[in-house]
C-alpha cells in the first residue's frame, strides 16, 4: 500500500497499478467514473481491497462515513463536486485520510454562466424577457464596468479571462491575496467592504462555510453602485434573501442573476420568481452533460498522479472545509 503525505496531498512510491473503489456502485455516476479510473491506469476493486476511493454521490454522507470506518485501508478519497458541504463533517472525522474534490473542475462552464448573467443584468435582459409589451430603453454597458469577484479559485481565474475583452476593472477578494492575471487588484477578506463599494457587478464564486453564510447582507448590498447587478454562482446561503429583495425594492441593486438560491430548490410561488429584475437558473451553471467529461478527466488525472506519487489536484483542507 502507498504511503500518503497528508500536508502535501502527495501519493507515495509509484508507478504501479492503484487499486481504487468506486462507490456507491449503483449511483448513476459509477459507470463513467469507473471508466475514468481505468483511463488513469487504476484498477476498480471492492472497497475492502482498495487503497483509494472515488465517491460518486455528492449528497450522501452517512454511507461514506460507514464505508471509511469499515475500510481503514482507504487512504485517499476523491469527492465528485467542488462544494463538499454534505460531506464536510465526514472529512473532519477522518483527517488522517487524503481528501480531494472537484474544485476547479467546473470553472469554465460556471464562469461562462456568470458572464451570461452579468451581461443579462447590465443589459436588463431579465426585464425584457419577462415583458409582454414594448418597454422603454434601459440598461448599461458591461464594458468598462467595475466588477468585484468574491472568491479567488478556478471560477475567478476563468472569469477574469472571459472579462478581458470587456475592459472591466476587476477586483478579486480571496482569503489569501496573490496576483491574478486580469485582476486590477486582489485583496483579502478583510477588505471585502472596500471591494464592494462602488461595484457595478458583484460575482459570488466562493465556498459556503460557517464563516461565509449570510456574507452578503443588506449592509454590504448598500455599498455597491446604484444600478449594480449581483450574480451568484456559488451557494444560495451566501446571500440573505430578504436583504436581497429589499436592495432590489429600494436600491441600490438594479438586478440579480441567481444560479443558486436560499432556499433551494426555490419553491413555487416564491416572490423571487415573479420579479422582473431577477433572472433565475435552476443551479445549471454546470449541467450533468457538461460535468461528466470534466469530472472524468479530473479522476483519471488524479489516479495517474496517485500512481506516480505526484501531488493530487483539488486537495481539501479539513479545517477550512473546502
Amino acid at each position: 500500500m502507498r504511503l500518503l503525505v497528508a500536508s502535501g496531498g502527495m501519493a507515495g512510491p509509484g508507478p504501479s497499478t492503484p487499486l481504487i473503489a468506486v462507490e456507491p456502485a449503483g449511483d448513476v455516476r459509477a459507470s463513467f467514473l469507473a471508466d475514468a479510473v481505468a483511463d488513469g491506469g487504476g484498477k476498480v476493486v471492492p472497497a475492502a481491497e482498495a487503497e483509494a476511493l472515488v465517491w460518486t454521490d455528492p449528497g450522501r454522507a452517512d454511507g461514506l462515513a460507514d464505508l471509511l470506518a469499515a475500510n481503514p485501508g482507504l487512504r485517499w478519497i476523491q469527492l465528485p463536486w467542488a462544494g463538499i458541504e454534505p460531506q464536510v463533517e465526514v472529512v473532519r472525522s477522518f483527517p488522517e485520510r487524503i481528501w480531494t474534490c472537484g474544485k476547479g473542475v467546473y470553472a469554465e462552464p460556471v464562469a461562462e454562466h456568470a458572464l451570461a448573467l452579468a451581461l443579462a443584468g447590465r443589459r436588463r435582459l431579465d426585464r425584457f424577457a419577462k415583458a409582454r409589451t414594448w418597454t422603454r430603453p434601459q440598461g448599461e454597458y458591461l464594458l468598462g464596468s467595475r466588477v468585484t469577484i468574491v472568491g479567488g479559485g478556478g471560477i475567478a481565474e476563468s472569469l477574469l479571462r472571459l472579462l478581458g475583452p470587456f475592459g472591466c476593472r476587476v477586483t478579486v477578494v480571496r482569503s489569501t491575496p496573490q496576483p491574478m492575471a486580469g485582476a486590477a487588484e486582489v485583496v483579502g477578506d478583510d477588505q471585502l467592504d472596500e471591494a464592494l463599494t462602488g461595484a457595478d457587478v458583484v460575482v459570488l464564486a466562493l465556498p459556503l462555510t460557517p464563516g461565509t453564510a449570510g456574507l452578503i447582507d443588506r449592509r454590504r448590498l448598500d455599498l455597491v453602485a446604484p444600478g449594480a447587478v449581483l450574480v451568484n454562482v456559488a451557494r444560495g446561503q451566501l446571500v440573505v434573501t430578504d436583504d436581497l429583495v429589499a436592495a432590489l425594492d429600494h436600491g441600490p441593486l438594479a438586478g440579480a442573476g441567481l444560479d443558486v438560491t436560499d432556499p433551494e430548490p426555490l419553491p413555487d410561488g416564491h416572490p423571487l420568481w415573479d420579479r422582473p429584475d431577477v433572472l433565475i437558473s435552476p443551479h445549471t451553471a454546470n449541467t450533468p452533460a457538461m460535468a461528466r467529461p470534466l469530472l472524468a478527466a479530473r479522476v483519471a488525472d488524479n489516479v495517474r498522479r496517485y500512481a506516480a506519487g505526484e501531488p493530487l489536484v483539488g486537495p481539501v483542507d479539513p479545517a477550512k472545509g473546502y
